[in-house]
């Protein structure tokens, strides 16, 4: 398993979005759900660098928070499977850089009241750096202990690693849809197309966006990580789509 809060896995902060269509974010407001708002700067992340920071988040949680924790550059691609060589070596180093960049300003409310609030008044990194060693091909990566309260109450989603690895070449959306859905022990979960397309970043028309999404659902089943899965008109009179977690 693999452990990401419950308040990222629900927003745009990672969005299965092509490399070349990546938007340059400068505190921009992220789809989230209502009682948290989240402010980005920084180059949109990807669902790629999604499983790169949860697996640095699983490293880290080795050592006491905030201690630096050293990886090898191989296994730790290895670890989100992908092949090693030296594209890879190098999409990884960019990847490192895009997540040290990124900068977030969280505020959570409970209850309609201040909940916690990180970042407004010094900077939260998603890694809050990294050195790398050429001679032992491995990163240092500090993280921010503040990260902690992000975590706390058990406000994290766990992420079924080996079902993560198993998922198709281009099925980025689907890989989406696994965290959000792991945020919720709801056994029958519906999400409004209206929202669901912001958050996954998705600028396409309508009839596309159902299209990939009856697509990525049809991954989710074949892993078993949900069953059915369809899209409907609410009560409400607004599409959405529901399925069962398994």
């Amino acid at each position: 398993m693999r452990a990401i809060p419950n308040h990222l896995a629900r927003s745009s902060v990672f969005a299965p979005v092509a490399a070349g269509r990546k938007k340059i974010h400068d505190g921009t407001v992220l789809v989230s759900r209502s009682d948290a708002v989240i402010r980005f700067k920084g180059k949109q992340l990807d669902e790629a660098q999604a499983d790169v920071w949860m697996q640095a988040m699983y490293e880290a949680s080795k050592k006491p928070l905030g201690e630096p924790v050293t990886v090898n550059r191989a296994a730790f691609l290895r670890s989100i499977g992908r092949q090693t060589g030296n594209e890879q070596y190098k999409w990884l180093h960019r990847a490192m850089e895009d997540l040290a960049f990124a900068m977030l300003v969280i505020e959570v409310t409970k209850g309609g009241k201040p909940k916690f609030a990180i970042g407004r008044t010094r900077a939260l990194h998603m890694i809050e750096g990294f050195d790398y060693d050429d001679v032992a091909e491995a990163y240092t990566l500090r993280i921010d202990p503040r990260w902690r309260s992000m975590f706390g109450n058990r406000e994290f989603a766990l992420i079924d690693w080996n079902k993560r690895l198993q998922f198709r070449q281009h099925q980025n959306m689907a890989k989406a849809l696994q965290r959000l859905i792991a945020t919720s022990d709801e056994a029958v979960q519906r999400y409004g197309l209206d929202w669901l397309k912001p958050k996954l970043e998705y600028s396409s028309p309508m009839r596309k966006f159902r299209e990939a999404l009856e697509a990525a659902m049809g991954e989710l089943r074949r892993l078993k990580i949900i069953d059915g899965g369809r899209i409907e008109v609410s009560s409400k009179g607004k599409l959405q789509v529901v399925w069962i977690r398994l």
